[in-house]
């Protein structure tokens, strides 16, 4: 016969599993509540032209690749980009333009339309590479990917260099680099100088995650203001920091191995021209 002792202890495991049930199915509704209320915002020159809700972006798909942050082949359900945004930019005009894919953690990707028009670009809606259908945590920061991330299913679109891969999308703005980053522009300099050649090159790789004077992305510090990284850092240690940065320090920013010595010269003409070209809307300090 069960004593007393073992009955409560009996009853204690039940309770307990119980609760742990409770607490699961909660988390569970919780997220599906989250996911059922993604929105994804459309723009163009920074008013809102349309707002898409999850079921409204199409019907998904079980979509399986390989995707380079996890390292392994991932099973998301997900819908092809190219109709997300036509249907978010119906009547307007994408071929030739330039998009500007917005994350909720602050990371900002300036990519051409022809490029995310292109087969092979979809829209994870949900993670559905294991049994739990839980999103697995992304990149260095172990992050949540929700609401949508963008992946690419091609075997020539893994490089995160021409194919970037933003997570916590929640916007996606129609533009011209010129007018939405006007303050990044070494303006002055003559058309030949390398100067320019470093805008490409910080506009291609750098402006995800870095500002110059307050355009552009928030994940990183801002390059220019309120001093430029070349005033307070020596230009060989900037050269070797961008090339390898965790031979300095542990942390998010990527490596770039692939930027030659004349690329990462352009790149410091373009931070040492805009060393004199300081626009700061953030500043509390009177302007002299």
């Amino acid at each position: 016969m069960e004593s007393k002792l073992q009955r409560r202890g009996l009853r204690t495991a039940r309770s307990a599993l119980g609760l742990c049930c409770l607490l699961l199915l909660i988390a569970c509704s919780r997220g599906a509540a989250t996911e059922s209320s993604a929105v994804l915002s459309f723009l163009r020159d920074g008013q809102l032209v349309r707002q898409l809700h999850r079921e409204q972006l199409g019907t998904p798909r079980l979509t399986e690749a390989w995707d380079p942050y996890y390292n392994k082949n991932k099973t998301f359900l997900a819908v092809p980009l190219s109709p997300v945004l036509k249907s978010g930019f119906a009547g307007l005009e994408l071929a030739g333009q330039e998009i500007l894919l917005r994350a909720k953690d602050g990371y900002t990707v300036p990519l051409p339309a022809d490029r995310l028009l292109e087969p092979g670009a979809y829209l994870a809606l949900a993670d559905r590479s294991s049994a739990m259908e839980e999103w697995e945590p992304i990149g260095p920061q172990r992050a949540d990917p929700r609401p949508f991330y963008l992946f690419w299913t091609g075997a020539d679109q893994r490089s995160l260099e021409t194919h970037p891969r933003p997570w916590q999308l929640v916007a996606v703005e129609l533009l011209r680099f010129e007018q939405r980053f006007p303050h990044v522009l070494p303006t002055g300099m003559p058309s030949e100088d390398r100067a320019w050649r470093g805008l490409r090159v910080f506009a291609d790789l750098c402006i995800r995650c870095h500002a110059i004077n307050r355009e552009g992305g928030r994940v990183g510090p801002d390059l220019n203001v309120p001093q430029s990284i070349v005033e307070y850092r020596p230009v060989e240690k900037i050269r070797q920091y961008i090339v390898d940065p965790r031979r300095f320090r542990y942390g998010n920013m990527p490596a770039h191995p692939q930027l030659s010595k004349d690329d990462l010269d352009a790149l410091l003409a373009y931070f040492f021209a805009m060393k004199t070209r300081k626009f700061d809307p953030d500043s509390t300090q009177d302007t002299p």
